[in-house]
């Protein structure tokens, strides 16, 4: 083979490796960082719990929202709202929590674009919210849902509350970023929201990219629909939280004016994770809580 020709056989294999690499890549990517558990796993964990369980996904308009269900079906409905990224299994030790069991329905949902619901798809919180009020009208029981949600579940939830009061009855915020000047996204998150960059993000951290740079912009416009709240709610919050900022709280405290019943738990020496380092305060503190109203 002539000089030219090996040169040119060099540069189309080179291609091929590049583009196999690319594609190999991409496939990796929409497989790694799930953030979701398996089937097998899930009823591994029930079993060794001794909790009955539903593992389901229900349609949602254009959207699928899957799901894990365990406690009483005709009680009252605690929902829980996962943080980003993340999945129902953020809640997995609190399905499974023997005080809620015995007198609560307790529901845990993949949020749009995580686990199993339209994985890696992006909404903002108007969307999400009204995707998620959808998906507990196909499941009222008749009885109140209270919602429970963790970091950006805790707009997500007010949203959610704000958007259909009829059907949210009482919200627990735990950790919950509301304060628009506390966010301060950063610059480069913008170009991983745009082709093709966004493709190069691994599984979940794409649509928690998107929706978190979004989230400034979301709450400016939440903001001036707060006092319209009036759903009892339960603000639970760590004093050392460096991702979310406990000024957050007095942001919280300053615009929920018509709240009907607003009680803020200020935890000491705790960041952003006491939702699972300190699982049975949580666990109490609802109970007690939601027992009194």
């Amino acid at each position: 083979m002539s000089g030219k020709g090996i040169i040119k056989n060099f540069f189309t294999r080179s291609r091929t490796t590049a583009l196999l690499i690319v594609v190999l890549y991409l496939l990796m990517v929409d497989s790694c960082m799930t953030m979701r558990t398996s089937a097998k796993d899930t009823k591994a964990f029930f079993q060794r719990k001794r909790v009955s369980y539903v593992d389901s996904t229900l349609n949602v308009g254009d959207h699928k929202i899957h799901y894990l269900q365990t406690g009483q079906n005709d009680a009252e409905t605690l929902v829980f709202v996962h943080g980003s990224p993340g999945s129902w299994d953020a809640f997995q030790e609190y399905l499974a929590d023997s005080a809620l069991l015995k007198n609560y329905r307790l529901l845990a949902p993949d949020r749009p674009g995580f686990g199993k619901s339209g994985f890696r798809e992006s909404m903002g919180l108007v969307d999400q919210a009204h995707v998620l009020n959808t998906f507990l009208e196909k499941l009222d029981n008749g009885k109140h849902f209270m919602l429970i949600g963790h970091s950006y579940g805790g707009p997500l939830i007010v949203q959610m509350a704000l958007d259909r009061p009829d059907l949210n009855a009482k919200l627990v915020v735990l950790a919950g970023s509301l304060d628009p000047s506390a966010e301060e996204p950063e610059k480069w998150r913008k170009p991983l929201t745009l082709k093709p960059f966004s493709y190069l993000i691994p599984g979940a951290l794409k649509p928690s990219n998107d929706e978190l740079w979004m989230l400034k912009e979301d709450l400016k416009t939440l903001e001036p629909k707060l006092k319209r709240l009036t759903q009892p709610t339960l603000i639970i919050h760590g004093k050392d939280d460096t991702l979310v900022p406990f000024e957050n709280v007095a942001f919280m405290q300053s615009n929920f004016t018509h709240v009907d019943n607003l009680k803020i738990t200020a935890l000491d020496n705790e960041d952003h994770f006491f939702i699972w380092t300190r699982q049975k305060m949580v666990v109490d503190s609802m109970i007690s809580w939601l027992s009194n109203r």
